[in-house]
């Protein structure tokens, strides 16, 4: 999300002024930070990043803050930090050409609507897409600060999005990626339409696009993922059979304190009904250890539901308290000493899977689609899964999706040579 929202702040300056993106420091006239609050390590590093462009930035060059962490601090950035010469909340991108000019403009309404704006064209990545199915977020989970930054969820209306997918794909894309925050609850709420339109309905009606081959999404919410659409991921052609579901935590208890909506046993029943439909899906997750109260037995049924599921992806962290969040206020905090053994035990049996996923996959024929040129002679791309291939190659296989055959098998990656 971060990543697309960086996109449209490139695109909506680039139309206002001709700006060119540069890797180097001393050139910028303008520098953005664009921010992530979901844990506390990041909106540290803020602080610091601050004085470090500070101090190498050439005469005059602007500073910019944006993002959630802009969201949820708003002016009392510039307070700490007299160097920001504006800051730019996550639900305000469509308004950076007004701040940028502005001294110590601070734009942080979580209640502004931008669903229907018409962000201009840019794209890191001529291959592939990402579009924000919905911005904002209506879920009330106790551990989470987005809803305070990025506001209530609303849907974009499907029209808009076909329309800015097919123009995607005629710039060269084969692969879209839809985002939101809970991406199968599209349609609960729609700013200025009275379309009546859920994520199933969506992505049959994405599908039928000439020239898109692959659609993937993130993240869907375990609570919406009813039997109709699994039977969609799991059928239609067009979605890549890689699916985020969630976990958060496998005790019952603390997933009801979380405020999360769902059961260990409706979880691991949603991602038995996958396995069953699809047993050629691939299933990554979160997980947070380390949640307020969280019992040794809590924390053992966190690693059932991981050797139940053997998810083929996980990122995991320890609890991280957030302001404007209940779980910070929670009594029975947990040693960060305590979480860190349990992170680390978790996290060590989860790689154990991996490596046995990954060398399984030794002289398997995977379909991959190529987008990344390396600078050592190689390319990359992903299967349809999501695994990420390198074989030796040039830029005449950026955009081709072609069969390849796996040689060499890492953790991270797999190496192959064509067919």
């Amino acid at each position: 999300m971060n990543v697309r929202d960086s996109e449209h702040m490139i695109a909506e300056l680039n139309q206002k002024e001709p700006y060119e993106l540069t890797e180097n420091l001393n050139e910028a006239d303008l520098i953005i930070i664009n921010t992530c609050s979901v844990r506390e390590k990041p909106v540290a590093k803020l602080f610091s990043e601050i004085g470090v462009f500070n101090k190498y930035k050439k005469p005059g060059a602007k500073i910019g803050v944006t993002g959630c962490t802009a969201s949820h601090l708003g002016k009392d950035i510039i307070k700490r930090a007299p160097s920001v010469d504006f800051v730019l909340g996550a639900r305000n991108v469509s308004k950076i050409t007004e701040v940028v000019d502005k001294k110590h403009a601070v734009e942080v309404d979580t209640d502004y609507d931008e669903s229907t704006y018409a962000f201009g064209e840019y794209r890191t990545n001529p291959f592939k897409a990402m579009v924000n199915i919905s911005i904002g977020c209506d879920k009330s989970c106790t551990f989470c600060i987005v809803p305070a930054t990025r506001g209530d969820e609303v849907s974009i209306p499907s029209d808009l999005l076909v329309q800015e997918i097919i123009k995607a794909v005629k710039s060269g894309a084969k692969e879209v990626m839809l985002l939101g925050q809970n991406v199968n609850n599209y349609g609960r709420r729609f700013g200025s339409s009275e379309e009546k339109c859920d994520f199933t309905q969506l992505l049959q009606k994405i599908s039928k696009i000439e020239g898109l081959e692959r659609i993937r999404f993130t993240s869907p919410h375990p609570l919406h993922m009813d039997d109709a659409f699994i039977l969609e991921f799991a059928s239609n052609p067009k979605i890549c059979k890689q699916i985020h579901v969630p976990l958060q935590s496998g005790s019952t208890a603390l997933l009801k304190e979380m405020k999360r909506g769902y059961s260990k046993e409706n979880f691991l029943n949603r991602c038995e009904k996958i396995r069953k439909l699809c047993p050629e899906a691939t299933i990554s997750t979160d997980v947070i250890v380390g949640f307020p109260g969280e019992s040794d037995a809590d924390f053992e049924d966190t690693m059932d539901v991981l050797e139940k599921v053997r998810f083929e992806q996980m990122f995991s962290f320890k609890y991280s308290p957030r302001p404007h969040t209940e779980a910070a206020e929670f009594d029975k905090q947990i040693d960060n000493t305590l979480s860190g053994e349990r992170l680390t035990k978790l996290q060590a049996r989860h790689t154990e899977i991996l490596d046995e996923i990954m060398d399984a996959q030794l002289g398997t024929v995977h379909t991959v689609y190529f987008d990344e040129l390396k600078s050592n002679g190689r390319v990359s791309g992903r299967t349809d899964d999501g695994k990420l291939v390198f074989v030796e190659g040039s830029e005449e296989l950026l955009g081709q999706i072609v069969d390849v055959k796996i040689t060499k098998t890492s953790r991270g990656a797999l190496d192959g040579v064509l067919i």
